[in-house]
């Protein structure tokens, strides 16, 4: 089941610099909510808040809340472990482990969860490459290495393995950038198929792919030079592209800066 995301009040940090400051939003269920913005204004380490990745870079911290449901995510005694599994992550470049068959890329993080016989695994590998769009390119070569298919394939590969664990939300960020325009085609097609199942956030730094996928759009954006990014504006994501409340937000998308 797709869950809510209800962000209030976030800052985060590396060390003694802020990165973000105090950022609220809510993310729909069964929705593609996008974030835009300039290089180095924080959106992939806001992203990285919402499943807790932030707190693994050295000097990582967060203030605030992240809301799953009713679920404070940063609560005492919740599991950052659990949380990844429930918000799952999908990187900007394809990483498919090299030493791994495509079978065991994907069967890897149901491994590590354990309880799975055999033929569970199967059943499961099969339907999340399904849910990929990558089974009839791959069921001939199952035992054959993850790291030998293309770079769309790989990073679909990465999709299958993110959601055979079932989690509920699922982190983009930027997932198209190393990817040709036919198999970037090929994800923002997925991508519009997997919200009937999850949560999808996604950052990107193609405005047309945003308005092609996304259901709304975040744009966040830097004071100045060295100062935290903020978020500057979110709304549907039609809204954001012909009518924004913000000047910044025309601004950046006209071309105007950024």
């Amino acid at each position: 089941m797709a869950k809510r995301i209800d962000v209030s009040g976030l800052s985060a940090f590396y060390g003694t610099h802020k990165a973000i400051d105090d950022i609220s939003m809510t993310v729909e269920p069964h929705s593609v909510t996008a974030f835009i913005g300039p290089s180095g204004c924080g959106k992939s380490t806001f992203l990285r808040t919402l499943n807790r990745m932030h707190e693994v870079t050295p000097g990582g911290r967060v203030e605030g809340k992240v809301l799953l449901d009713d679920e404070n995510l940063y609560g005492p005694g919740v599991d950052p472990v659990a949380v990844r599994r429930t918000v799952g992550m999908v990187f900007q470049r394809p990483n498919p482990f090299p030493t791994m068959s495509i079978f065991e890329n994907v069967a890897a993080g149901l491994r590590l969860n354990g309880g799975h016989r055999r033929q569970d695994l199967s059943d499961i590998v099969e339907r999340s490459l399904r849910g990929a769009n990558l089974w009839n390119e791959v069921k001939d070569r199952l035992h054959k290495p993850g790291s030998g298919l293309s770079g769309g394939q790989q990073q679909r590969l990465c999709i299958a393995r993110a959601i055979a664990v079932e989690p509920e939300v699922l982190l983009m960020d930027e997932p198209c950038s190393a990817l040709d325009p036919i198999s970037t085609l090929a994800i923002e097609d997925l991508i519009g198929e997997l919200k009937e199942r999850f949560t999808i956030v996604i950052v990107t730094h193609n405005m047309q792919q945003a308005a092609r996928v996304s259901d709304r759009t975040a744009f966040f954006n830097l004071a100045a030079v060295g100062q935290p990014g903020k978020l500057i504006e979110i709304d549907e994501t039609d809204r954001i592209f012909s009518n924004p409340s913000v000047q910044a937000t025309e601004d950046y998308i006209s071309g105007r800066f950024g």
